[in-house]
């Protein structure tokens, strides 16, 4: 099979295809024959040498693929060989051919397109886990994303729109913040012109937000903070802006703020399996009805990965990135 893989960390352009054996499906998985390829953040920093892959997991980047079950290991359900799935992965997916854990995939309904299904798992487990799982998000409340028109961005915005949230949303750039707004978040807020603790404060006549999904980290978290109304909760999901944080302790007790965070490709197949069941019953259903769809920026070819990485690192994409493998 061709995968698109690198020998040493580096720049776009170490992505190269490769000729690699297609590999066989073990116990509780299945081999899917990949029609697209999501392209995620975390692929970018695999592929620069500081994410890599948990033990066991394959070397060749990408977290989540759609395409159709072409073989079934020791233990699967006969009737899913020839089904159409989406699935999150915990690497493999630039490639012809991708070994998926069965309770990770989720069935591509009629009418969505594989691109489409492509773009879904990573993100919407992300956002589930994240902003409902771990930020307890309610109908009624509000939450600040940062990023947003990010692949999780969007994502965050479309999911928090459908469970009955107002969202604010920081962009980079007047360009974005409109575009942010015709996805669908409520406010949109240019990071560049303006300082967002000031506009939280405005956009809530004080009172704040409940939830924060921080993509940032770094010297925005003290700032998030200060966006929080009483008992908000910070969630953080990646460190863009440095691993380090300086916040006063004493403003976390006497506002009672929960910090919280994740990341999902380390954790336990069980784990996955038990989301990937909570999502399909509670957010697949809006899939299915074709409510909840993803914002498309761009596909390429396999064969141009390396220019898939170079739009996602020059972050003017809006939306999900994916290649076309079939």
């Amino acid at each position: 099979m061709q995968a698109a893989g690198f020998d040493a960390p580096g720049g776009p352009e170490v992505l190269r295809i490769e000729t690699l054996p297609v590999p066989a499906p073990g116990p509780g998985q299945v081999l899917v024959r990949v029609a697209y390829a999501g392209v995620n953040r975390p692929d970018v920093i695999q592929r620069q040498g500081f994410y890599p892959p948990p033990p066991g997991a394959s070397p060749i980047p990408g977290l989540e693929i759609s395409g159709t079950i072409a073989a079934l290991g020791e233990g699967v359900d006969a009737a899913l060989l020839g089904q159409p799935v989406c699935a999150l992965v915990a690497g493999g997916g630039y490639a012809e051919y991708c070994l998926a854990v069965a309770d990770h995939c989720l069935p591509v309904p009629e009418g969505l397109p594989l691109d489409q299904a492509a773009a879904l798992p990573e993100t919407l487990f992300t956002v589930w886990h994240n902003v409902f799982e771990r930020g307890y998000a309610r109908e009624g409340e509000t939450i600040l994303v940062h990023g947003g028109t990010s692949g999780i961005g969007t994502m965050a915005c479309l999911l928090g729109k459908l469970f009955g949230l107002t969202v604010i949303v920081t962009c980079g750039g007047a360009d974005k913040c409109a575009q942010a707004l015709a996805i669908g978040a409520d406010h949109a807020i240019d990071y560049k012109a303006t300082d967002f603790v000031e506009e939280v404060a405005r956009i809530t006549g004080g009172k704040g937000v409940q939830l924060v999904l921080d993509m940032v980290a770094g010297d925005y978290v003290p700032r998030n903070l200060k966006c929080l109304a009483e008992d908000g909760r910070h969630v953080t999901i990646a460190v863009q802006g440095g691993l380090q944080a300086t916040i006063n302790m004493a403003q976390v007790m006497s506002r009672r703020l929960n910090l919280t965070g994740s990341t999902l490709r380390p954790r336990s197949n069980q784990f996955k399996a038990l989301l990937a069941q909570e999502i399909e019953r509670l957010a697949w259903p809006l899939v299915e009805s074709g409510q909840l769809r993803p914002v498309m920026d761009q596909a390429f070819p396999l064969a141009e990965a390396a220019a898939a990485h170079a739009r996602m690192e020059a972050g003017r994409h809006i939306g999900k990135i994916v290649l076309q493998v079939a």
